[in-house]
């Protein structure tokens, strides 16, 4: 590889290892980079899945199937192993982003050398690395550039194994296939069609001249025959397919191993109508009817976003690929060679023909057609192919909005093998622009004009084509990293709170916004492959499956994660976060104290018990209301076994209100709530929801258990959970109250919570 080549190759390295620590620094919208993190964690503890047991609802991370409390991801493995190797070497997985971007770009640039010479190979190498699909996805952990990559090992090393009649590269090209098959099987499938379609031409083909050679052409004339008796395209071929099947078989026995059945795939567990094929798809709640009509116009706009955004320069991009496919075509047609009028490259040496033939001129242009029409193939293949899958109609959300959908911070990711003929025709663009304008100069020279003055102008020329190129290059890319700019720089808000903690022996309950699924949205807090890192995360459910947790880890320091506002896709809406501290506290009885504060024309209060489950029989709550009011207001409250009752001050004289309201033993949230009325109607509440339930003395978890009493004893996870509401009495995080906020409420509002335990 020349020395220009590797300075792209490495120069795409540092880029995508910089995005991926600046813009993609508490990760992506896209909450794939969980899953395959989480993956290679666990490959790194010598684990394919999580063993969880009877938690496994409460550490479920996203795109996980859950098998009787093993917790096993829906992808295949080779992109996680990947990222392990660097996590586990040092300590950082963005290192194999960098390596498998530089790896791609020195591949398209051996593959652009072997098809249309080395000087548009390389043009090729810089129109891939900096195409905007290529940064932004290969900056995040996804497979599809690390597929990608074992996809242009396969491509390389079989083009050299017919050129050079290598047995070595055949073997390579079948590890590298069948990698990528174990990796994603239908995108190595589309990549290698073409491939394998003229590998079977030339085994078919060889065979029958085998045949009318040997006056036979049977099976048994073949084995006969021995390995070094056999047809080179046979003998070939056959490697590269023999080691391509050894990771089939690899693949089917992972299946195996984690389904049960070779031809079950994890991500048919997880959404059996996620696969490839027309018709009703399904996945989780998200279901569509996928008609071709569908798949024509989805397809048809991925092509054009591509076209337009996510190759290099835009529209710009394009149109040097038109250049440089219309200069192959008329080179094919005027001499057979795909590289036209650039037959003085210095790689125009010694290559064979289509598979095998005499070194020179003629077996070289033979092998650049075959080449040719290989990436030409891989092209239709790749978009044939994709209209059979619904993933694209998915990614692209809106079909009418470029800024929506995934689509809009990654491009058409499942097209991606699709910048590699685009690179490398337009490479051919470029270097045909750049001889042209030798043409121009020597025409200029011949015209009496000085070689110092054409030489010049043709500087000129090329300086102005360069800028213009990379500004052209930098406005298409600067729109899709500013989105995900976006993204982390809200991501960084909401997670700034870990940031700013050392955890020691840590469980952390977080919010699940997007149903009961860990790292969906928050893959920045993930578990650790045996649970049991200095912070466990547990999302935050039903009384009775948190106090499960609690009573599974009794002796870490507890918090919770919350925040402020609603949490959507919306990179523009933030929210306010707040990790609290908790601790467990046990006790006859939780005598507790909430001070509110109250502004001017308040007319009174209401005060309100209200659980959530209560007990079957009993009344559903209590409540009271006070006019006596100050600029504040101190309510006295009491969690025992029998339930949590108003004290006297403040159910006010109601017997009724000052009778325990009761919960549900095995575990409640029982919510204690002061609405403030004003003279119009007007309402203002504040909320607290507190974890209790009614444990036997002596179990263990709950501070100040004394063995041995008789008595039943309430069990309380403090302080509650606040939130301050306008108008309504719950309303869920977008009341959040953060005590450390001044801007985040009025300046009256006053929200103090108080207990004391009676042993």
């Amino acid at each position: 590889m020349s020395l220009a080549a590797a300075l792209v190759a490495v120069a795409a390295g540092v880029l995508t290892f910089a995005i991926a620590a600046t813009v993609f620094s508490h990760h992506s919208a896209n909450h794939d980079e969980g899953v395959y993190l989480t993956q290679a964690a666990l490959l790194l503890d010598g684990q394919l899945a999580l063993h969880a047991g009877p938690l496994a609802d409460a550490v479920h991370p996203w795109f996980f199937i859950e098998d009787g409390g093993r917790l096993y991801p829906k992808y295949n493995p080779v992109p996680a192993a990947m990222f392990a190797v660097t996590m586990g070497a040092f300590g950082e997985p963005r290192v194999t982003l960098a390596a498998v971007a530089a790896g791609n770009a020195a591949l398209v640039y051996l593959l652009g050398s072997m098809v249309v010479g080395r000087r548009a190979g390389l043009a090729a190498a810089v129109l891939f690395a900096t195409s905007p699909m290529a940064v932004a996805t290969s900056s995040a952990f996804l497979p599809y550039a690390p597929t990608t990559f074992f996809n242009l090992v396969f491509a390389v090393a079989y083009l050299r194994s017919v050129r050079d009649r290598s047995l070595r590269a055949a073997g390579v090209a079948g590890l590298a296939i069948g990698l990528a098959f174990f990796a994603r099987p239908y995108t190595a499938v589309l990549f290698a069609a073409p491939f394998i379609l003229h590998a079977l031409w030339r085994v078919v083909s060889a065979t029958r001249r085998f045949g009318a050679e040997s006056g036979t052409s049977t099976p048994r004339a073949l084995v006969a025959a021995g390995l070094r008796g056999l047809p080179d395209p046979v003998r070939r071929h056959g490697l590269t397919a023999l080691f391509g099947s050894l990771f089939v078989g690899v693949t089917l026995a992972y299946n195996v191993r984690m389904t049960g059945s070779p031809l079950t795939f994890p991500y048919q567990v997880f959404a059996p109508m996620d696969g490839p094929g027309f018709g009703e798809r399904r996945i989780l709640g998200h279901s569509v009817d996928y008609t071709l009509g569908l798949a024509l116009e989805s397809n048809r706009y991925a092509l054009q976003e591509i076209a337009t955004r996510w190759f290099v320069a835009g529209p710009l991009g394009t149109v040097t690929a038109l250049v440089g496919a219309a200069v192959a075509f008329r080179g094919w047609r005027a001499s057979g060679d795909p590289r036209g009028l650039l037959d003085d490259d210095p790689d125009a040496d010694a290559a064979t023909a289509a598979d095998g033939g005499a070194a020179g001129p003629s077996g070289s242009a033979a092998f650049r057609r075959l080449a040719a029409l290989l990436l030409v193939g891989v092209a239709v293949s790749v978009v044939v192919g994709n209209l059979y899958f619904w993933g694209t109609h998915n990614a692209l959300a809106d079909l009418s909005d470029p800024t929506d959908g995934l689509a809009s911070l990654f491009g058409p990711f499942y097209h991606f093998d699709l910048l590699v003929p685009l690179s490398v025709v337009g490479g051919l663009g470029i270097a045909a622009g750049y001889r042209a304008l030798f043409a121009v100069r020597a025409r200029l020279v011949d015209r009496g004009l000085s070689r110092s003055a054409a030489g010049a102008a043709l500087a000129v020329v090329v300086a102005l084509a360069v800028a213009g190129g990379g500004v052209a290059a930098v406005d298409a890319a600067a729109d899709p990293i500013e989105r995900n700019a976006a993204v982390d720089e809200k991501h960084e808000a909401a997670y700034a709170p870990f940031d700013e903690t050392t955890f020691e022996d840590g469980l952390v309950f977080i919010p699940a916004p997007y149903g009961e699924w860990q790292n969906h949205p928050f893959q920045y807090l993930r578990n650790g492959p045996g649970l049991d890192g200095d912070v466990v995360y547990a999302l935050d459910r039903d009384p009775v499956e948190n106090f499960a947790v609690l009573d599974a880890y009794p002796d870490r320091t507890l918090y919770r994660y919350g925040y402020r506002g609603t949490w959507t896709a919306d990179p523009n809406a933030h929210v306010s976060p707040k990790l609290a501290a908790l601790d467990r506290r046990s006790g006859s009885a939780i005598e507790a104290t909430t001070t509110v504060g109250v502004p001017d024309r308040v007319a009174r209060a209401q005060v309100r018990v209200d659980p959530r489950r209560g007990a079957p029989g009993g009344p559903d709550h209590v409540s009271n209301t006070v006019s006596d009011l100050g600029d504040s207001l101190a309510v006295d409250w009491t969690v025992t076994p029998e339930g949590v009752r108003l004290s006297d001050a403040a159910a006010a004289g109601d017997a009724d209100a000052a009778e325990p309201i009761p919960f549900d033993p095995e575990g409640d949230v029982v919510a204690v709530t002061v609405t403030l009325v004003d003279p119009t109607g007007a309402t203002f509440t504040y909320r607290q929801e507190v974890t209790v339930r009614v444990t036997e003395s002596g179990e263990p978890g709950a501070e100040g258990d004394e063995a041995g009493a008789d008595a039943e004893r309430v069990e309380v996870v403090w302080p509650p959970e606040r939130s301050t509401c306008r108008l309504v009495t719950e309303c869920g995080t977008e009341g959040t109250y953060l005590p450390d906020d001044p801007d985040a409420h009025p300046d009256w509002v006053v929200f103090e919570t108080d207990a004391e335990t009676n042993h």
